[in-house]
């Protein structure tokens, strides 16, 4: 509880000395755009269908919203996203979950030389609802687990683009209910234990590519390396996002993620969805 403690005092204070920043012309230091998806997947098959398949329907929404501040030689950079998926099998009383992500990225800066800033990050990661494995049984829910990471670094910003940021004093903690940890480890947590305090390097880059008209590619990589414990073995997440607007409401979604912590499990864990559906700008 110590550290958790700890964590939300970092943030609060940080948020705080932010906060200060604003109380100029907010309309002019503040650049706000998001975006919000509804995508349908859908399969049908009657009786006479000698190919195979089961018939079944899909459903994702997400929302991702920016908000950054820009005031002289001070940026501060902040994403959230909200992703959640369901699907249902024709015959299967029970729907499956597809897809379930709650985070939110936040990126100060002061210009240290050209497109060189003394930087300080924050992230924060959980999900919203209970994860099953395939025989039914609980492994997850909202808050087990939660990732924080912070830490003082350098970022290099080229444009609102295209930005990596180093951060070779990173915390870590990671947070899970102690009915996962039960039995033995969870999520890197010990047995008997709710948190596990990590201290390591991070990098993280940003680059989103205009492929075409009306076709983006958003690209964003974290690594991190925990110095307490086995630092050769780096974490990494890898997030791509692809928009291909038909028009103004309608667009095709890809989104790809993967990740290696062993932590977890020695494995690389990946997630892909696409769908076809209703997009509103805000």
């Amino acid at each position: 509880m110590k550290k958790i403690a700890f964590a939300l005092l970092f943030v609060s204070g940080f948020m705080s000395l932010q906060a200060q920043e604003t109380e100029k012309d907010t309309i002019k230091l503040w650049t706000k755009k998001g975006n919000i998806s509804i995508l349908f997947n859908q399969s049908a098959y009657n009786k006479q269908w000698l190919g195979g398949g089961t018939s079944n329907i899909a459903g994702n929404l997400g929302i991702n919203y920016d908000f950054n501040y820009k005031n002289g030689d001070v940026v501060w950079d902040n994403k959230f996203i909200l992703a959640y998926g369901l699907s249902k099998i024709k015959g299967d009383a029970k729907t499956a979950k597809t897809d379930d992500r709650l985070e939110l990225n936040s990126l100060w800066g002061k210009k240290a030389s050209g497109e060189w800033y003394y930087s300080m990050f924050f992230n924060f990661k959980t999900q919203m609802d209970t994860g099953l494995d395939k025989e039914g049984v609980k492994i997850s829910h909202f808050f087990s687990p939660a990732y924080f990471q912070f830490g003082p670094g350098i970022l290099w910003k080229k444009n609102d683009n295209l930005s990596v940021n180093f951060s070779p004093a990173t915390a870590k903690l990671i947070v899970v209910h102690p009915h996962f940890t039960e039995l033995g480890p969870s999520f890197g947590v010990l047995q008997g234990d709710s948190s596990r305090f990590e201290f390591g390097a991070s990098v993280s880059g940003y680059y989103k590519l205009n492929l075409m008209t009306n076709v983006s590619i958003e690209n964003r990589l974290n690594l991190y390396a925990n110095y307490l414990d086995k630092p050769q073995n780096v974490d990494v997440d890898y997030q791509m996002n692809v928009v291909m607007k038909i028009n103004k409401y309608l667009s095709a979604n890809v989104a790809v993620q993967a990740i290696y912590d062993d932590n977890s499990i020695q494995a690389v864990q990946v997630r892909e969805v696409f769908g076809l559906g209703v997009n509103y700008g805000f």
